[in-house]
């Protein structure tokens, strides 16, 4: 099932309209800026910035009438990703450093404090096996937020996150929809 999402240029959906569907790298050929959304179905990644880079920010079906109050950015959204729906498992591996070394725990559910439950104080590096996750910066699913389908994560610098570092993270699941 896709997904169908609409933006709108100024807060409270006022002024232009577009209707997305899929992927979009660059909003700009549709829009000026985007000021509100609404989701019809499906989930959904956003980046404020082009070519799914910058601050990442998950949106389930729902009004997000001033989205940029609400999660603090001083910027606009231009670009998204749909989050396709994942039916069976969800298996994941961290580790402690880089390119999987160090410390490894595997998680299979959502996990509100990984120091309290693994006593990992860092994750940089991970291995999706199953299932779309979503990480947090803070413990109990709070800060900056990143999107990880399955595939191998040995190095988060190299995905453009320098300082990236996540306490808890959430399994995206059928009941988000």
């Amino acid at each position: 099932m896709m997904g169908k999402i609409t933006f709108y240029e100024d807060r409270n959906f006022q002024g232009r309209s577009w209707d997305c569907s899929g992927d979009s790298a660059d909003f700009s050929p549709y829009l000026s800026r985007c000021g509100s959304a609404r989701v019809h179905n499906g989930c959904w990644m956003m980046y404020d910035q082009n070519n799914y880079m910058g601050n990442q920010y998950f949106m389930r079906r729902g009004e997000y009438p001033d989205y940029m109050s609400m999660w603090g950015w001083n910027n606009s959204i231009h670009s998204c990703r749909h989050i396709p729906m994942h039916r069976g498992n969800y298996r994941m591996r961290m580790y402690e450093r880089e390119n999987f070394g160090g410390q490894m725990h595997e998680c299979m559910d959502d996990c509100d404090n990984m120091m309290d439950r693994y006593r990992m104080n860092q994750c940089q590096s991970c291995h999706v096996m199953e299932g779309n996750w979503l990480m947090y910066e803070h413990p109990n699913y709070r800060g900056r937020q990143y999107y990880f389908p399955p595939g191998e994560y040995r190095n988060y610098r190299n995905m453009g996150y320098p300082n990236m570092r996540f306490s808890s993270m959430r399994r995206i699941t059928d009941s988000m929809y």
